[in-house]
């Protein structure tokens, strides 16, 4: 005989969070587990194929498979927002397309991406001018750059590690990316961006940003604040950005 049962909201309640990581990524699932782990928001996550080496081509081709990579999100969940979690792809395939992709298969469902909310989080501190640091090749940096800048946003000061494979940006330790954040940040800048989804900082952004006197983000605590912005979370993470 069937055991009855009663049902509710399961894990996923009201809005729950949706992100689409590279398959390349090591970084921005633990970094956002602890903006989102403590706070309860349940966050839901599917994969991207994406190559090692990064540059303008293989970042271009994950547009093809953003659909089936949203597709694999549940559809028996409301979501209140998804990102895409890659910087300098959201640079080149650009915001709106990956909004529009992810919204063919999850219709009226806030997309955000990490460029994205870095220009949300650099106009909430009211910055104009951004000391920017990247791990990325010449070229990936350069479109980011130009992106910034027809957005409003003057560079200040660049720094590149100029690493072209994904899996040893992962392991860039963040004494080093500290000791970078320090440079640009000397600069006559309001705030400085430290790019990419794999570069890990959640660890030293509170450290930079008493070192510097200024705001500190990386593509991970936009992605992270804008995502709860979006879905009207309160959390808490590293950094000023949170405070706004």
């Amino acid at each position: 005989m069937a055991q009855a049962f009663e049902t509710d909201t399961g894990f996923g309640g009201a809005g729950p969070l949706g992100l689409i990581v590279l398959t390349t990524d090591e970084t921005m699932e633990p970094e956002l587990a602890s903006v989102f782990g403590p706070s309860r928001v349940p966050v839901y996550h599917s994969r991207i194929h994406f190559e090692e080496e990064v540059s303008p081509e293989t970042l271009g081709q994950m547009e093809q498979d953003l659909p089936a990579s949203a597709g694999m999100l549940s559809q028996n969940v409301a979501f209140g927002a998804i990102g895409y979690g890659c910087t300098s792809g959201a640079t080149v395939i650009g915001p709106e397309k990956i909004a529009r992709l992810v919204n063919g298969v999850h219709a009226d469902v806030p997309v955000t991406n990490p460029i994205s909310a870095v220009v949300a989080a650099c106009r909430a501190l009211h910055a104009k001018k951004i000391g920017f640091l990247t791990p990325y090749v010449a070229d990936v940096s350069a479109m980011m750059r130009q992106l910034l800048e027809r957005e409003g946003f003057e560079i200040a000061d660049f720094l590149s590690f100029e690493e072209g494979r994904d899996s040893v940006v992962a392991r860039i330790s963040e004494a080093s990316t500290l000791d970078a954040i320090k440079k640009v940040g000397a600069s006559d800048c309001d705030v400085v961006f430290a790019s990419c989804t794999n570069l890990r900082a959640f660890g030293i952004i509170e450290e930079a940003e008493a070192a510097i006197g200024k705001p500190v983000i990386s593509s991970n605590s936009a992605l992270a604040w804008h995502m709860a912005k979006l879905a009207g979370k309160e959390v808490r993470g590293p950094g000023r950005l949170f405070a706004v």
